[in-house]
């Protein structure tokens, strides 16, 4: 954790933790670990992450389990529900992932999905990338599908949605340059920011207006 004011750093979780965590929990074999998709809760008290091993061709076993910490380093916990793709934090300490084809909420004091985001014919592939706005109102999900990339914004409050024209991401569909959805609300959610390829081939920022 780093005071961005003071430039203060404290280290919350070590990676002699995790380890030991993950032998506890039956891993007979811990590989390097790194790791990825670090997420603060709405109200900052919780931190939700990834510790991964054996990718990208590193040798030992492929480890791929997420975690949670306070954020003064407190009751480090394994999580033994997986949601997948990049999660997002709903309200208090549910987060919200893929998991069965679909968008749900995963509570993590009870370590167990909790509930379900729209209908798997709406938000396709909720494994992809989730945005939830400020007000915990609306939700965007972007996802690809044959190369190209697209967006569903579905209002939780009457189950009201649309989905944006597919966006050609060709060549950079997969690997350290791919172009993924995403998104990212404003402050006071009105807009959604998304990055994508253009015509000419180029990478740019774009901008979706909600007129609510």
């Amino acid at each position: 954790r780093v005071n961005i004011a003071s430039g203060e750093k404290t280290v919350l979780v070590s990676f002699a933790q995790l380890r030991d965590a993950l032998i506890a929990d039956g891993h007979s074999e811990v590989s390097a670990l790194f790791i990825n998709h670090t997420l603060w809760n709405r109200d900052g008290g919780r931190i939700y992450f990834y510790a991964r091993g054996g990718w990208d061709g590193n040798k030992g076993a492929r480890i791929n389990q997420p975690f949670t910490v306070n954020a003064d380093g407190s009751d480090l916990t394994l999580q033994r529900g997986f949601i997948g793709g990049h999660p997002e934090w709903e309200m208090g300490h549910r987060a919200i992932g893929g998991q069965d084809d679909k968008l749900v909420i995963y509570d993590t004091d009870l370590q167990e999905v909790v509930d379900q985001i729209a209908d798997p014919t709406i938000i396709e592939k909720p494994g992809g990338d989730s945005s939830l706005s400020p007000d915990g109102n609306w939700i965007v999900t972007g996802y690809g599908k044959g190369g190209h990339n697209m967006w569903v914004v579905y209002r939780r409050t009457d189950g009201a949605w649309i989905r944006t024209p597919e966006y050609d991401q060709r060549p950079y569909v997969s690997g350290d340059l791919r172009s993924d959805p995403a998104p990212l609300w404003n402050r006071d959610g009105s807009k959604i920011l998304f990055p994508s390829l253009t015509a000419d081939g180029s990478r740019q920022l774009h901008i979706i207006h909600l007129n609510i």
